[in-house]
């Protein structure tokens, strides 16, 4: 498949998460057809040049077409518990109105024309029921909509819960197809070689980030001299490392008192996490309290530090493109909640896990808001 072909797809698949119509089946379809295309740019992706970056771009397509659809699901949910709970406080009403409208439709006109007090009160009643079928006729049309409206939404419910399971089968594949891809890959350069014996004797060794950090260099062989491309130039535009929102900034306070000069992102299970830059890799792994850890090195005398990953990607020494994978976020995007209650004002899938994220300056921590955008009113 030709490349040009591959980008004009992703660019239909994977551009901004279009915002909420109002009509919670419109959105719902809207995303399905999100999850269409995604599905559609991974059989596409065996033929790509660069196998790791259209699987990657394809999984953030998969990410933002099952967000479009929780949130669709999620809106078509509340409004129709929303309708069955005002048709459940008005059955009385509907029964009698019910009532009344057979009993109209049964009965032939001139008998309920009919009154005993005689031609007058025939009149008199007449001019009643003219002025109340309108009325009635009125009420009756609003109950059949909202009641048609409830079954479309059903029906709706379960037919994009078989796509979003479709679409959750579709974005494993694409991860394990990149799991894959990234042990394939012979085509990146190295900086260096790890020694992994002085890399254990560090690790145990050390019991803070900012020791680990200070001997990283120790663990480097036969590294090659020079640095990466500067990032000065770059500061406050470089793109988060994985679609999330902020929970806290530098300096607060976690729920146990703790504190780091980081930043703590919240954002979806089994998220995909990239390097915002091209940076080489200078450790990936377990590291003391921190989880799985990958420290990126974008220039010579800059960390950056990702830590509280589930899978990591890449090996020690490489040099990672610019939006390169690095790793995913734990959890499970099961479908257990697909259809949530409408007491859940939760938009789309749950933001459960929390990637730590610290940018060092000579082994001296700086505060990663003034590198990354953001947005300010999180």
């Amino acid at each position: 498949m030709r490349l040009g072909a591959f980008l004009i797809g992703l660019m239909m698949a994977s551009g901004a998460v279009a915002q909420p119509s109002g009509d919670p089946a419109s959105d719902a379809l809207a995303a399905a057809d999100r999850l269409a295309r995604a599905g559609a740019l991974l059989e596409a992706t065996e033929g790509a040049g660069n196998r790791v970056k259209a699987l990657s771009e394809t999984i953030r397509a998969y990410e933002d077409g099952l967000q479009a659809m929780r949130e669709g699901l999620r809106r078509a949910a509340i409004r129709e518990q929303t309708l069955s709970r005002e048709l459940d406080a008005r059955e009385d009403e509907v029964a009698r109105l019910l009532g009344v409208l057979m009993a109209m439709g049964e009965s032939p006109a001139p008998v309920l024309m009919l009154h005993p007090a005689g031609p007058v009160g025939t009149a008199r009643s007449g001019m009643i029921v003219a002025d109340v079928a309108p009325a009635l006729n009125a009420r009756a049309d609003t109950l059949r909509v909202k009641l048609e409206e409830v079954g479309m939404l059903r029906m709706l419910q379960q037919s994009a819960a078989d796509k979003l399971h479709e679409g959750l089968e579709g974005v494993q594949e694409a991860r394990t197809a990149l799991s894959q891809a990234i042990a394939d890959r012979t085509d990146l350069p190295r900086r260096f070689t790890e020694d992994s014996v002085k890399t254990a004797l560090l690790l145990a060794s050390t019991d803070t980030l900012e020791g680990f950090a200070s001997g990283l260099s120790e663990i480097a062989e036969n590294e090659a001299p020079g640095s990466l491309p500067g990032i000065e130039d770059r500061k406050g535009t470089l793109a988060l490392p994985v679609d999330g929102r902020i929970l806290r900034r530098p300096g607060e306070a976690d729920a146990a008192g703790i504190s780091r000069p980081g930043v703590v992102l919240v954002t979806r299970p089994r998220a995909l996490v990239t390097t915002p830059t091209a940076a080489t890799v200078r450790y990936r792994g377990p590291l003391l309290d921190y989880g799985n850890v990958m420290i990126l090195e974008p220039q010579s005398g800059f960390l950056l530090v990702l830590a509280g990953l589930d899978v990591v990607y890449g090996e020690t020494g490489q040099v990672l493109p610019g939006g390169s994978p690095v790793g995913l976020m734990g959890g499970a995007d099961g479908t257990e909640d697909v259809v949530l209650n409408a007491a859940d004002q939760e938009s789309g899938a749950r933001q459960t896990e929390t990637l730590y994220m610290e940018l060092r300056e000579n082994n001296t921590p700086v505060d990663p808001l003034e590198w990354f955008r953001t947005d300010k009113d999180d």
